[in-house]
């Protein structure tokens, strides 16, 4: 019984392991979601019932049960050095020189490849299972982080193949790709948490969670750059220490080459190739060129494209492709003599910092902000940065009249990088952090374990009117209408002090606000009125208890289908459901557990707001004619805002993401259509009109 229950375990494995390959290195998917999970769940069942039969290489161990008390500090078997960098095609050339003059018979060839701006990690596979997973650290020693390494569903469990080396370290990149940090940014927004500033802090941060559940649900990706095979031998010198250079040495060694019994590669392109067929991500846009020359085009190429990707990029690394020779050259104390990071200039630019003022979210967080004068970066106006918290601005030292060097983080979000302080005038005021919130006068409070600045009073008009424009966002109750000016006037007119009280307004206390008519004031109520009909999921978004974003609120409807029900779970309850982690089952249980939040909910109820799950809502979820289907939208659309056609497909159960691969369903195509539709082109994805879109959908432009 127990060996044919194994035999099944192993083919099911071996099923999944084949189609997490195919979707996640191949870009090719093979089976359903749908079909993986519920073979996935099958496995699960089984291994539950014979925890005997669990390996580290399951693919359900990619996510810890428990979270990490700490990382330990591991040394690395093989350093990770970093890379000498030039600033532009000149300083590569001089590069250039000088290797050639250590070695004037050596190859120029040399592999160019995109610089992922992500995190480096060191992958430890014996046997062909992953055993470690670590940080660069400072290169010598990292983070062991395998339990969060796992989570990365690019980055295989098992190596493929029938024969594989008995030990291999692969080195990689991973990080974050722009969609993903556009949702987690949304979402941190919508819980009122600061924003991550790029990508590339996102996931040094997110690899550094201490959960794993968390680090699941950011969706990290991982492009594999280097295999090493190493010598067993010690080695005396950090000088001789293995490198991809040392792979041509152990070929060449009889016994070594017995023991690894696969051919190991001679050049860096060979060994890329190799990667692959083990079962590695490898970034396509790579390429190998002939001399400096080319190169030097593959960098100019790049320069403007790389904005296209959906990943960012700072640079092109050139490895020389013959390892031999790397091995020749070897190392400086701190660089390898036969790599070189090409950076990409930072936009970047000075301007006068003007004030520092606070913003007060809905959460009651206190965000400084920079006011600038205007200064032109990355095609547009800046004149205000996000300064993150009191740290952040306590670090910068910022003056009035300070001069200030200001980027575009990620190209992204305007920062403020540095203080030029040997320009400051003479006499210069230091800004500070306020002690009292801005809107309401009370005390700011910054909890220990925290970098936020807070206002607690939750009748303050700041929390009021963020609340406000949540709760009528189009996520949440979506009220056609209700918007920040509107909103402004009530908060400050004492009309509506929560979002219950929205319910209670009529035409007669509208009428007596700024440029309101009759027939405004009652579109504003029947919408209001309308917005009773929402289903349970969208009010438990609308809250707007932290750490609760759209997804979540989806997934908690489902699994708690009423208030009573939420409200009344244990915390273990709401962390076991599937995708909800600890941070935000502590945040929901506590939040139905403050009496004004209580009061909110019987003012809601006898309000007339759904506060459970209608029976409809189950048979209209099954009328999904977009369900599966990936869109990318490009270019303007004749009547559809993008957003307006991103809600379209989402309610027909589509999905929309930021850019185009072998994945998409449909590119939906407007006027002044960018990179995408080339790309789109190239993988053979079809392409819809507006018109198409909304035959699809069987529908017409919404109204109102």
């Amino acid at each position: 019984m127990v060996e044919g229950v194994e035999q099944q375990i192993a083919a099911l494995r071996q099923q999944l392991q084949a189609a997490s390959y195919a979707y996640y290195a191949l870009d090719a998917p093979i089976m359903e979601d749908e079909v993986y999970d519920r073979l996935y769940r099958q496995l699960q069942g089984l291994e539950a019932e014979h925890p005997d039969l669990i390996t580290p290489d399951s693919p359900t161990q990619r996510i810890g049960e428990k979270p990490a008390s700490q990382f330990q500090s591991v040394r690395h078997h093989i350093p990770l050095y970093s890379l000498e960098n030039a600033f532009d095609v000149p300083e590569f050339m001089a590069w250039q020189e000088r290797w050639q003059r250590l070695e004037p018979e050596g190859n120029p060839a040399a592999v160019a490849e995109l610089k992922i701006d992500g995190s480096a990690l060191a992958l430890t596979y014996r046997n062909g299972v992953l055993v470690r997973g670590a940080t660069r650290g400072d290169g010598i020693t990292g983070e062991d982080i395998t339990q969060n390494v796992k989570t990365i569903r690019s980055i295989p469990l098992r190596l493929r193949g029938d024969i594989v080396p008995a030990h291999v370290e692969v080195r990689g990149e991973a990080f974050l790709p722009l969609d993903e940090f556009e949702r987690i940014n949304q979402r941190r927004e919508a819980a009122g948490e600061p924003l991550f500033a790029n990508p590339r802090n996102a996931a040094a941060g997110t690899l550094r969670q201490l959960d794993s559940r968390i680090v699941a649900d950011r969706r990290l990706d991982f492009f594999a750059y280097t295999l090493l095979v190493p010598d067993a031998r010690p080695v005396a010198a950090a000088g001789a220490m293995p490198t991809e250079g040392q792979l041509s040495l152990l070929a060449a060694d009889p016994a070594i080459a017995d023991e690894t019994a696969i051919a190991l590669p001679t050049t860096h392109w060979e060994a890329l190739q190799q990667l692959k067929a083990l079962g590695f991500r490898v970034n396509p846009d790579c390429q190998l060129c002939d001399d400096a020359q080319a190169v030097a085009e593959f960098y100019d190429h790049w320069s403007t494209k790389r904005l296209a990707l959906p990943y960012m990029t700072d640079g092109v690394v050139v490895k020389l492709n013959d390892l031999a020779l790397q091995r020749r050259l070897g190392f400086t104390q701190k660089f390898p003599r036969w790599a070189i990071a090409l950076k990409y200039p930072a936009e970047e630019a000075p301007t006068q910092i003007l004030n520092v003022t606070a913003q007060v979210g809905r959460t009651g967080a206190v965000t400084p902000v920079a006011e600038l004068a205007p200064v032109q970066l990355a095609g547009t106006t800046v004149s205000r940065a996000t300064l993150h918290n009191a740290d952040r601005l306590a670090e910068l030292d910022l003056h009035r009249g300070d001069t200030v060097i200001v980027r575009k983080a990620g190209e992204i979000i305007p920062e403020v990088v540095r203080t030029l302080v040997a320009l400051r005038p003479a006499g210069a005021e230091p800004f500070a952090m306020p002690t009292h919130c801005p809107e309401c006068g009370s005390p700011l409070v910054k909890p220990e374990d925290e970098a936020v600045t807070r206002c607690v009073n939750r009748a303050c008009p700041a929390i009021v009117r963020g609340a406000l424009i949540h709760w009528a966002s189009r996520n949440a109750l979506d009220i056609n209408g209700v918007g920040e000016k509107w909103v402004q006037q009530w908060v400050d007119r004492g009309l509506v002090t929560s979002v219950a009280d929205l319910y209670a307004l009529t035409v007669d206390t509208l009428l007596p606000l700024e440029r309101m008519g009759q027939q405004l004031a009652q579109k504003l109520v029947d919408a209001i009125a309308d917005s009773k009909q929402q289903p349970w999921s969208r009010v438990l978004f609308g809250l707007g208890i932290r750490h609760v974003g759209a997804v979540n609120a989806q997934v908690l409807a489902e699994a708690f289908p009423s208030v009573e029900a939420i409200a009344t779970a244990k915390i273990e309850a709401i962390e076991a459901v599937y995708g909800i982690g600890p941070e935000i089952a502590q945040a929901v249980y506590e939040w139905f557990r403050v009496p004004a939040n209580q009061e909110l909910i019987e003012q809601l109820r006898a309000a007339g707001v759904q506060l459970a799950a209608q029976a409809s809502e189950a048979a209209s979820s099954q009328v999904q004619p977009l369900a599966g289907q990936t869109f990318v939208l490009t270019g303007t659309l004749p009547t559809l805002s993008r957003s307006e056609a991103k809600a379209l497909i989402e309610a027909a159960g589509g999905k929309v993401t930021g850019s185009v691969s072998a994945k998409t369903s449909y590119l939906v195509v407007g006027e002044d259509a960018g990179s995408k539709l080339e790309k789109a082109r190239k993988l053979g994805v079809a392409e819809l009109s507006e018109a198409d879109l909304l035959a699809h959908l069987g529908a017409t432009r919404p109204t109102g």
